[in-house]
C-alpha cells in the first residue's frame, strides 16, 4: 500500500552535531550511510559519547561529507562552527574547542563506512517522522514553527493521507522505500530533553517535551531496523508491505 513519499533525507556525520539534508544516499545495515559514524568519546564517562544532553551547543555545529560516498573510506567531514569557522574532522582546534565548551576531556572516534556499531546510534538505527504528525504537534504545541531537526530524524515522510500519528499503528510492519530498500518498523521513539534544544541558538524550551509527554505519551517518531539495503532518494515512494 502506497502511504507517501520521502520528503527529506537527513544524516548526521557527527553524533549530536547538526545533520545534512541529502538528495540521495545509500542505506546500510547500520542505517543511512555515514550516520553517526564520527563521534566524541566522553572520557569523564568511560564508554559513553558526548552528546547534546551534556553539551547543548553541539546542535549549532554543522557537519557534512564533502565528496562522493565510498565503501572504502568516508569523504572528508567538514565542520562549520556556530561562529562560521570551517574545520575538518580530527582538527586539534576542534577538539580543544569542544573540550573548553563542554568542560570535559574528550577524544575522537570514527567507524568504517561498512560498519557503524548499532549502539552508536540506537538498537534500531533508522528514525522517521511524518509531515502530518509534525503539523499536528505544532498545532498542539501552539508555537509558530516546529523545526523537525529537533527530533533528529533520518527520513521525513510526506503522507498521501494526512493522518497525524498514523505511524504509531505501523509497528511490526515492513516498509519499502523506492525500488530496493526495506525497513521494519519496530517501536516508538521515546523523547528526551534533546527536543527542547533549538537547532538554531541552542536555547531550551521545556514546553515542547511537556507537550509530547502530555499528548503523545512522550513518544514521537518511529524507530526502524534495516532488512534490505540499497539506494534511496528524495521523492521515492513509500509502501507499507504488511
Amino acid at each position: 500500500m502506497l502511504v507517501g513519499h520521502i520528503k527529506e533525507i537527513v544524516r548526521h556525520p557527527v553524533k549530536s552535531f547538526r545533520g545534512e539534508s541529502v538528495q540521495k544516499t545509500n542505506v546500510m545495515q547500520y542505517g543511512v550511510y555515514g550516520d553517526r559514524s564520527h563521534a566524541f568519546l566522553d572520557e569523564t564517562r568511560p564508554g559513553k559519547f558526548l552528546t547534546i544532553t551534556q553539551h547543548q551547543k553541539m546542535v549549532q555545529y554543522q557537519a557534512r561529507f564533502v565528496g562522493e560516498e565510498s565503501m572504502f573510506a568516508y569523504p572528508t567531514v567538514e565542520i562549520t562552527s556556530p561562529e562560521g569557522k570551517v574545520m575538518a574532522w580530527g582538527d586539534e582546534d576542534l577538539l580543544r574547542t569542544m573540550e573548553m565548551e563542554s568542560k570535559r576531556k574528550i577524544s575522537f572516534i570514527e567507524y568504517s563506512p561498512t560498519h557503524v556499531p548499532l549502539g552508536a546510534i540506537e538498537a534500531e538505527p533508522i528514525q522517521l517522522v511524518t509531515d502530518a504528525s509534525l503539523n499536528e504537534l505544532q498545532t498542539i504545541w501552539g508555537k509558530d514553527h516546529l523545526d523537525h531537526r529537533r527530533f533528529r530524524p533520518n527520513f521525513v515522510i510526506s503522507l498521501t493521507d494526512k493522518i497525524p500519528f498514523i505511524e504509531q499503528t505501523w509497528f511490526g510492519k515492513r516498509m519499502r522505500i523506492g525500488r530496493d530498500v526495506e525497513i521494519e518498523l519496530r517501536r516508538p521513539c521515546e523523547r528526551c530533553m534533546i527536543i527542547t534544544v533549538s537547532p538554531d541558538d541552542a536555547e531550551r524550551d521545556p514546553t515542547l517535551q511537556k507537550t509530547v509527554q502530555k499528548n503523545c505519551d512522550n513518544h514521537f517518531g518511529v524507530y526502524a531496523s534495516v532488512t534490505r539495503t540499497g539506494e534511496i532518494g528524495v521523492g521515492d515512494e513509500v509502501f507499507l508491505l504488511d
